[in-house]
């Protein structure tokens, strides 16, 4: 199938398919989504995956459509119907990793723990085959319970090819000694099954993520094989565009970029999940569009918090836990994360990474000095990964800074001569240069989003990916709103996504705190002394102020929103890792939290928290919409996640990927309905926006500060669309509201496409968000 239809991406819709969400569910939403004024589709993973995974990023083999979506057929069916529609395909990619967890579905993963370094596929993955890699040279596989359970393993003949079982596990018997003795067929294999606690990985990860294996894209066979049923799609007319997954992972992300626009060609839509700290700028020798929206998201979100409410937040925080809660990403706690990441989880990473300094290098610094080193090195960076040609000055003061670290008087003379010669392989520029690089993301993302943000309860809602947390702004966002009108044009923005903390409509609620820190601290000192001790006061703290977001006005907790909130407190204990974890779970710890929240819903204290929701609410509201119009209005290009255009409470994955109740669709709905009207606004003037012009707009009164407002419209032409939304609404409430403040829209009648009605010239505020927090004005 061919489709000489050019379709620019304008706005897109994320659906996340899986097993009970198929490419022909898709294909009957279209309809709807078409209506709704979205120009594409936006598919999570599509290649084949582990049986019954519910997200795709864990593909098992990349020359495949996925078979319980539909296959290679079911996709073409979907791209048919959404052409018909006049709507596109933009397909999420996972270059990075595959899944390994069940071998027996991965065949290039089962053929090298078949036949090893001689499988034609043992350099697609990043495996270390050296004898010093602390497995004798062997794949180093980690699912034992313990060194004593390989005496759990076991043989089984009872097929075409005898197996090694290891209870549900299945693995490969490529070297057959004959016999029932299992420790021998065992010890005769490529792969030795080690203790999952066990230090030793001789393949690179995901972060620490053991069944997901690294591919080694950079190689040119590598990335053919593993990208020609994806450059296919470019070919045969299907997608328009790709999300590329998690592109710091990769060796060489400026190269596998650029041959992926060769594969795909020069009008694709390239974005890139690339977190980025709020200082720093986006490669821009990456032929892409630009990031998947994670700084817009941080941009958009600070932009409505109120920086007055920061030193009662943080007073509240530090009476009940004994710190003011600010995260920062050098701060003691978050470097003493780090350091627990690098002695244990990530330990197997650097003392890989420690080898090649010593082998490139041929120094004589012990393996573990230098793996210290590397950490001294990678603690004064912020950012996933430093070696992009537009950080290298930075880059470099972060190097100084390492070495003046070690040449102090009192340092220990071992660790300078480490960090001499971790900055002499970086150098080099071969293997230890490319793994410092990818290393520094998965410390970076597993100290900070993975646990430190599951430390803290000061405002939860900055606790997000690729937020800052510490900061309570800038309250002006129109500096960075405009680079990116002027830089990325056609990056994605977003809300909402499947790795968000939680949804945006409950970011927020919470957000509405800034505003009343005061009303927050008393509600907090009526609901914990009324409760049973949490496992620890920040845990307290943290559960109750995620369950305020999520709280219902009526007061009456489901069943159901019990079972989530308990799911999602199970979670977060197990993330933050102060008392309990994946790795080592407390049940009484455990437990506790799990009490805590039942004497919540049923208890007095709950009196409290629906007398609090019921004033905040209408608010958080308010929020919700102001930055969904800033999103959807703004510069880039707007992505909505499936069902967030109406009221949504999700938290963190996989209550995010619940079923989208798409019955519930109403056009009366006020989300919806803004949603709706400003995605039929983009399509409908184009030039409007991507590419499009952007200028604040700003009232005069005593409530000017309240009005976040812009103009868009054609480059070079006369604004046509003003973007207007209401913030610190209940600050706002309680000082008079909009009193006497004045927009001045100039010559010209303007229609708010919301409600019809038509403002000329002056206009109060008061008047113009009579019947919303928002208006969306057209110029006719």
């Amino acid at each position: 199938m061919v489709s000489g239809v050019e379709r620019p991406v304008g706005a897109t819709y994320r659906l996340q398919l899986g097993p009970d969400f198929t490419f022909d569910d898709a294909a009957r939403r279209v309809p709807y989504l078409a209506d709704l004024g979205v120009t594409h589709l936006y598919l999570s993973p599509v290649l084949e995956a582990v049986r019954g995974s519910l997200h795709g990023y864990d593909v098992t083999d990349p020359t495949t459509v996925r078979a319980e979506l539909g296959g290679r057929r079911g996709l073409e069916r979907l791209a048919d119907s959404a052409h018909v529609d006049g709507l596109g395909l933009v397909i999420d990619i996972v270059p990075n990793h595959l899944g390994v967890g069940r071998p027996e579905q991965n065949p290039w993963w089962w053929d090298v723990l078949t036949h090893g370094r001689k499988s034609p596929f043992a350099h697609y993955f990043d495996i270390e085959w050296d004898p010093r890699n602390g497995a004798g040279g062997k794949l180093a596989l980690p699912v034992l319970a313990s060194e004593e359970d390989v005496a759990a393993i076991t043989v089984d003949r009872s097929g075409p090819e005898p197996l090694l079982r290891y209870h549900d596990r299945t693995f490969p018997v490529g070297r057959d000694v004959g016999g029932l003795d299992a420790e021998r067929v065992h010890y005769a294999q490529p792969y030795r099954l080690v203790p999952w606690t066990s230090p030793v990985r001789s393949y690179r990860r995901f972060f620490t993520v053991d069944d997901l294996a690294a591919v080694r894209v950079e190689d040119p066979e590598v990335f053919a094989a593993t990208h020609a049923e994806i450059g296919s799609w470019f070919a045969d007319g299907i997608a328009d565009g790709l999300r590329v997954d998690h592109p710091d992972g990769l060796a060489d992300p400026v190269g596998y970029l650029r041959m992926l626009r060769e594969l795909t060609g020069p009008s694709a839509w390239i974005v890139i999940e690339k977190i980025l700290e709020a200082d720093e700028p986006l490669e821009p020798e990456l032929p892409v569009a630009g990031t998947t929206g994670y700084d817009a998201l941080r941009e958009i979100g600070h932009a409505l918090l109120d920086p007055s409410g920061e030193t009662g937040l943080s007073a509240l925080h530090e009476r009940w836990t004994g710190n003011d809660g600010a995260i920062r990403w050098d701060s003691a706690e978050t470097l003493r994360l780090r350091d627990e990441l690098a002695a244990a989880d990530l330990r197997p990473e650097f003392l890989r990474l420690a080898r090649a300094i010593r082998r490139d290098t041929a120094t004589r610094v012990p393996v573990d000095d230098l793996a210290d080193a590397a950490l001294v090195w990678m603690n004064e960076i912020p950012y996933y990964r430093d070696d992009y040609p537009v950080l290298a000055e930075r880059a470099d003061a972060a190097r100084q800074r390492a070495l003046r670290t070690a040449s102090l008087a009192d340092a220990d003379p071992g660790l300078r001569h480490a960090l001499e010669a971790v900055a002499a392989a970086r150098d080099l520029g071969g293997e230890p240069a490319r793994r410092f690089a990818q290393l520094t993301g998965a410390l970076t993302a597993k100290s900070l989003e993975d646990t430190a943000y599951y430390r803290s309860a000061r405002l939860v809602s900055l606790q997000e990916v690729g937020g800052a947390p510490s900061d309570f702004g800038p309250t002006d966002p129109h500096p960075a709103l405009a680079r990116r009108a002027a830089d990325r044009p056609a990056a994605m923005t977003t809300l909402s996504t499947h790795d968000t903390k939680r949804g945006e409509d409950v970011r927020a609620r919470i957000g509405v705190l800034s505003q009343c820190p005061w009303d927050w601290a008393v509600t907090v000192d009526r609901c914990l002394p009324r409760l049973p001790s949490p496992p620890d006061p920040m845990t307290g703290l943290f559960l109750l102020q995620n369950a305020l977001g999520v709280w219902p006005e009526s007061g009456i907790v489901s069943d159901e929103l019990r079972a989530r909130l308990h799911a999602y407190a199970e979670k977060s204990l197990r993330e933050g890792r102060v008392g309990t974890s994946w790795t080592s779970p407390d049940g009484a710890f455990e437990a506790a939290g799990h009490a805590f929240l039942d004497s919540l819903f049923d208890g007095p204290a709950s009196t409290a928290m629906t007398e609090l929701v019921g004033e905040l609410a209408p608010h958080g509201r308010s929020d919700a919409l102001a930055q969904k119009l800033l999103q959807l209005a703004g510069p880039g290009v707007p992505d909505v996640y499936q069902g967030t255009e109406r009221w949504e409470d999700s938290l963190v994955d996989p209550d995010n990927r619940r079923p989208v109740d798409w019955s519930a669709a109403d056009g009366g709905h006020p989300k919806q309905h803004l949603v709706r009207t400003t995605l039929r606004l983009r399509r409908e003037r184009p030039a409007s926006f991507i590419g499009g012009s952007y200028r604040p707009l700003l009232a005069d009164g005593p409530a000017a500060d309240h009005l976040l407002g812009f103009l868009r419209g054609p480059l070079d032409r006369t604004p046509d669309v003003a973007a207007l939304a209401t913030r610190w609404s209940l600050r706002l409430e309680r000082a008079g509201g909009w009193r006497d403040t004045w927009l001045d829209l100039s010559n010209g009648s303007w229609t708010d496409r919301l409600t019809g009605h038509v403002i000329t010239g002056r206009t109060a505020l008061r008047e113009l968000f009579l019947e919303h927090p928002v208006a969306l004005l057209v110029r006719e």
